[in-house]
């Protein structure tokens, strides 16, 4: 099923994901939905909060990246209550693009390297794996989501406030996208 993909601004995606075990609800599916999801809009990560649900999950597509000499190349990879614990190298910079924050590509810089460990689909546990180059980028910028972050806010702040009114049309449904949104809920003020 193809799910929405939450919007910039929509709270979920500011909330530190929960890690989860093999009994949650429905886990096969949601995994299926996402990759459906992430397929329809033309990604190559999804992140459960980008589907309204805080947990530490996400799911990328290495079909599309050129990766060379990689065994994770042309396939599809599930990453459950995964944690990133070294970052290395010398930053360099690569334009990413968001499904929550569509219409924005934006120069992100990022380390090269990174040591991560996570369960896959099948809940076996991979320890301190060592990923380097387009896919250590593609980890973090989902990983960043399940630490309720977004790529936005790595850019330095007068990128963010040239951005902000596009930002802010974002937030309030007045955006293009080729995929179904969620969209904050619109709050009224009351009158004292």
């Amino acid at each position: 099923m193809i799910l929405p993909v939450t919007a910039y601004g929509h709270p979920t995606l500011k909330i530190v994901g929960e890690d989860i075990d093999a009994n949650y609800p429905d886990l096969e599916k949601l995994i299926d939905d996402m990759f459906e999801t992430m397929e329809v809009a033309d990604g190559v990560g999804l992140a459960a909060h980008q589907i309204n649900k805080a947990i530490r999950l996400f799911v990328i597509d290495t079909t599309l990246l050129k990766l060379e000499n990689s065994p994770y190349t042309d396939q599809r990879h599930t990453f459950i209550n995964a944690h990133i614990s070294h970052e290395e190298g010398e930053e360099w910079g690569y334009e990413e693009g968001c499904l929550s924050v569509p219409g924005i590509h934006e120069m992100v810089k990022r380390k090269p390297v990174i040591t991560i460990s996570y369960y896959d689909r099948e809940w076996n546990y991979h320890e301190n794996v060592k990923i380097d180059g387009m896919l250590a980028r593609v980890i973090q910028h989902e990983y960043d989501h399940i630490e309720g972050k977004l790529f936005v806010e790595r850019l330095p702040n007068i990128r963010r406030v040239l951005l902000k009114g596009k930002l802010r049309d974002i937030s309030m449904g007045k955006t293009e996208a080729s995929y179904r949104m969620l969209f904050p809920k619109k709050t009224t003020k009351k009158k004292a």
